[in-house]
């Protein structure tokens, strides 16, 4: 009961709190002991931000639609021109979670950005009760936005890997395996996507099954709904765009979804591969730009899709 009722005022509070306020509810959840705490934590934002890199800039605040919560932010390297882009949507439980968070932004910046890469992360409208497949929309709207107005920043709209953590994983996921959703808003496809750690790509398995409880809240107990917020259902014949799916080993439901999902792309004759890490959920989103192996993966599929490579 404590536990229920701790994760219920965390989803009261205002989606637009801000990360220092996601942190301290992701805390108050974990302090009443909840089954949810250890996901939810994966989202704080404790850790130190790491600075920019020298000459860079960012544009903050960017607005892509008239929502307060339509919103991103541009980091852009020194002297960019044609800089290829690194699209990243948060993730949060799809109720919280915020675009300048240090394990969103930080190592991904340090990294990609002296490279010459161009990195968008994105806010998208959150609730207590989220209607994901407005959240879909949002990411569509932020992509297309971003692809209209790339060659202003001195970015290549033409050379763009999606990427997402969580549920941001899970988003970016479901515009990859039907691209019509992107294109309704005037997206237009895009290289690859990385998916980080998402354990819902058969939402409907993931409801039939042990489960969060916020699932419950997000996606509800209708299985149509379930098939129209599911990767997994909503997959069409020969998927155009690649995908590399990074899953924490350490997790009993993210590697085996993944390897899953994969193997329906494989059957529909497209491409997908899977990328097992020995990370918690919340490092597989940190720690990406690390001087890792995990890294160098990433760095490989991008190239694979069409991304400049990387140089030490």
């Amino acid at each position: 009961m404590a536990a229920s009722l701790a994760f219920g005022m965390l989803l009261a509070l205002p989606a637009s709190a801000g990360p220092i306020a996601d942190a301290i509810k992701a805390r108050r959840a974990a302090a009443q002991g909840g089954g949810e705490q250890e996901f939810l934590e994966a989202h704080s934002d404790a850790d130190a931000r790491p600075g920019m890199p020298a000459g860079s800039r960012v544009e903050k605040d960017v607005a892509y639609g008239p929502d307060p919560a339509q919103r991103l932010d541009v980091y852009l390297p020194p002297q960019a021109r044609s800089a290829p882009i690194v699209f990243m949507v948060h993730g949060g439980a799809w109720m919280v979670g915020d675009k300048a968070m240090s394990k969103v932004v930080g190592n991904k910046v340090a990294h990609w950005l002296p490279r010459g890469f161009a990195f968008v992360s994105i806010n998208y409208r959150m609730s207590s009760s989220p209607r994901v497949l407005e959240q879909a929309d949002d990411v569509a709207r932020a992509l297309a936005f971003v692809q209209a107005h790339a060659a202003g920043w001195g970015a290549d709209p033409a050379r763009m890997v999606l990427m997402g953590h969580s549920a941001g994983a899970h988003l970016v996921s479901l515009l990859t395996a039907d691209p019509v959703l992107a294109a309704a808003h005037g997206a237009r496809p895009w290289l690859g996507t990385v998916s980080l750690d998402s354990a819902v790509m058969d939402v409907a398995r993931t409801m039939q099954e042990r489960h969060y409880r916020f699932y419950d809240r997000v996606f509800g107990s209708d299985p149509a709904y379930w098939a129209s917020v599911s990767p997994f259902a909503r997959l069409r014949p020969i998927p155009a765009i690649p995908m590399m799916l990074v899953c924490s080993s350490r997790r009993d439901d993210a590697c085996p979804q993944a390897r899953a999902f994969a193997a329906r792309v494989h059957g529909m004759g497209g491409r997908a591969a899977v990328l097992p890490v020995d990370l918690s959920h919340g490092e597989v989103n940190g720690e990406l730009g690390l001087d890792s192996g995990y890294t160098q993966s990433v760095d490989a599929f991008a190239r694979s899709v069409g991304m400049p490579a990387i140089s030490p």
